[in-house]
């Protein structure tokens, strides 16, 4: 599945570092990675996998329904990752991550991103058990015998 698509690392590293809240689409899992770095003094910065939204306004209303105490973002910014999950701690971007949430001095995010990253790899290798063993996926032709 992994392909030769051009990935901008230092650009995808650039938008971890700055922007309040991105969300990250992958090619075969319909969940999203929502990191949303906004933090308070009684509130640290998110990391979650979320369900695909209908439309902007649908995640902006999710957004706001998972953290009530903070205002409406005044944008969100997404990244399409065309490869494997694991791909993301090979090139250093999940890394990138990690840090950028841990610098709040929140010290549970650390573990939040290790758990969303093992769950993450576990959606996908399932999705990929199920694409192989037909279980949600339509045959387009099947082997005559």
């Amino acid at each position: 599945m992994d392909n030769d698509f051009a990935i901008d690392i230092d650009a995808i590293c650039q938008v971890i570092d700055k922007a309040d809240i991105i969300t990250v689409r992958f090619l075969i899992l319909p969940q999203r990675l929502l990191i949303d770095a906004r933090c308070s003094d009684s509130e640290g910065p998110l990391i979650k996998t979320v369900p695909r939204a209908a439309s902007l306004e649908e995640r902006f209303k999710s957004i706001k329904q998972l953290r009530p105490r903070f205002r409406l973002p005044e944008k969100i910014t997404a990244i399409w990752w065309p490869k494997h999950v694991q791909e993301l701690v090979t090139c250093g971007v999940w890394d990138r991550i990690v840090q950028r949430l841990a610098s709040a001095g929140f010290p549970e995010a650390d573990e939040q991103c290790k758990k969303v990253l093992d769950d993450l790899i576990r959606q996908e290798e399932q999705e990929i058990h199920n694409a192989i063993a037909g279980e949600g996926y339509h045959c387009l032709w099947k082997r005559t015998q």
